[in-house]
């Protein structure tokens, strides 16, 4: 991932009207998050915070440029908002939406890639960075700016290691919880990618849960590429096989998705892994 993508200076936000996207835009602009303006079909002409509303992209774009979107649309029409974003080519796309049908992330993911775009999510609480901006909903309270950079699947324990980090004074450059859906649009890989070439990070943290094999990729990644420091975790050595567990995607279908599998892949190639957020924060230097 490109690290000028992150640094999004005109960011818009797909539903603003919505009870979340309204809250939210308030709580990014107190974080420190440009929001140039918003869209809600058919509401043209209010405005949510002091932030103008739009009908669609294309009129927002007549009158300023857009560097990311953070999208609180409904399930049944976020694959519509989606597309509208990668159509206009932003750069960053963040979907926080939840409970998007599979087959509507496909057609999602794969217009995504072919345009370039960076989708982090669906399914997600987007990306803080401390002291910066924040696109989503991870509270601002709990950052503190510093070197660390963490990436998650679960929302809650991305609260859970960044809350933990600034109790311990330890500051982070980058939070991103890039969600526990089947279809994600950010890897675990793309954000070591980032972490990797950006100077300002020291030490990365990744938290991992059962289902699909992501955190095998990501080991395979940082055997080759990652020379800094990595903690990990990955939740669910308890999961019964075969139900799904919070998330979409954390479902146990094979012994290489049990945490166990994922633990020691990570472990083989010199990542220092915990088996409890709390033992991971407490060790992290």
């Amino acid at each position: 991932m490109n690290r000028e993508v992150m640094n999004a200076k005109n960011v818009i936000v797909q539903g603003i009207t919505g009870s979340h996207g309204s809250f939210h835009t308030a709580q990014m602009i107190d974080a420190g998050t440009n929001i140039v303006a918003g869209t809600s079909p058919g509401k043209a002409g209010l405005s949510v915070a002091g932030i103008p509303v739009y009908n669609t992209i294309a009129d927002i774009k007549k009158d300023m440029p857009v560097d990311a979107t953070v999208v609180f649309v409904p399930a049944p029409f976020a694959k519509n908002a989606l597309l509208e974003a990668i159509e206009a080519r932003i750069p960053l796309v963040v979907c926080i939406t939840e409970g998007i049908p599979i087959h509507d992330m496909l057609e999602v993911k794969n217009r995504a890639d072919a345009a370039k775009v960076v989708l982090i999510g669906p399914n997600c609480p987007g990306v803080l960075m401390p002291g910066l901006r924040k696109l989503g909903i991870i509270p601002a309270a709990m950052g503190l700016p510093g070197s660390m950079a963490v990436v998650s699947r679960s929302g809650t324990l991305t609260y859970e290691v960044a809350a933990g980090l600034t109790a311990r004074g330890i500051g982070q450059k980058y939070i991103i919880g890039i969600g526990g859906d089947r279809i994600q649009g950010t890897s675990f890989v793309d954000c070591l990618s980032l972490f990797q070439n950006d100077p300002d990070v020291t030490a990365i943290i990744l938290i991992g849960e059962i289902g699909g094999t992501s955190e095998q990729h990501a080991a395979k990644y940082i055997a080759q590429n990652i020379t800094k420091p990595v903690y990990a975790c990955v939740a669910g050595h308890e999961a019964p096989a075969g139900i799904p567990l919070g998330h979409a995607g954390a479902i146990l279908g094979s012994i290489d998705e049990s945490a166990n599998a994922k633990t020691a892949a990570l472990a083989s190639v010199g990542v220092q892994t915990f088996n409890s957020i709390t033992s991971l924060v407490q060790s992290v230097k």
